[in-house]
């Protein structure tokens, strides 16, 4: 799936949806993927699937919303992982050809009326083992206060960030939450979540989030 592919006839499987490529001649490559269809000339290059951050129509952030509140004790941390939506760049050379979206792309206003942003959104377990979904995330979230403390959701900057991946999933970032009196403060590090993963784009940390709302 993610990673390199030759351009000969094949067909490739993404979530839940399919490219197909189909040698016209002996270096034309028919690309079609639902209603979209491009002619590629084959001189050699490898046609590359990747992972994209789930940035929709220009969104900055994407919030999850966990099924069950996390409870954090003092002085601890909790480590784990949710799921999280992506999207797919399909690349000759440094040519996008290709941008589509896996699964049900839902959006939810993060903030008040007045001054709120539209985030990606997705609902999803918190995972103490690594899920199999193909999009995925790692969460550190710490608790340095002396009180006990609640998390229902993480609000996770998202443009501009690098992604990693495997041949069947994709990762963010590691994100570090800290939980702050009533503002946890998200840290999307960069760092790929562990060793052996492909990059795309920089491993550069974005500026922390305050979770204001």
């Amino acid at each position: 799936m993610f990673g390199e592919h030759e351009l000969k006839t094949k067909f490739i499987k993404v979530g839940d949806k399919k490219i197909h490529l189909l040698e016209e001649s002996e270096n034309l490559v028919r690309y079609r993927r639902d209603d979209v269809e491009r002619i590629i000339k084959n001189n050699g290059e490898k046609l590359r699937v990747l992972p994209a951050p789930a940035t929709g129509y220009g969104v900055r952030l994407l919030m999850v919303k966990f099924k069950e509140p996390l409870i954090v004790p003092p002085h601890d941390s909790l480590t784990g992982f949710i799921e999280a939506p992506i999207e797919i760049d399909v690349k000759v050379g440094g040519l996008s050809v290709d941008h589509f979206i896996v699964g049900r792309e839902k959006y939810a206003l993060y903030g008040s009326l007045e001054a709120g942003v539209i985030c990606r959104y997705h609902v999803s377990p918190f995972y103490a083992k690594e899920p199999g979904s193909i999009g995925v995330a790692k969460l550190i979230v710490s608790n340095p206060s002396p009180d006990w403390k609640s998390l229902e959701r993480v609000v996770i900057p998202i443009s501009g960030t690098p992604m990693y991946y495997e041949s069947t999933k994709a990762y963010y970032p590691l994100l570090i939450v800290t939980i702050k009196d009533h503002s946890p403060e998200v840290n999307n590090t960069g760092k790929a979540p562990r060793e052996g993963l492909n990059m795309v784009g920089e491993g550069l940390s974005l500026p922390n989030f305050l979770m204001r709302w």
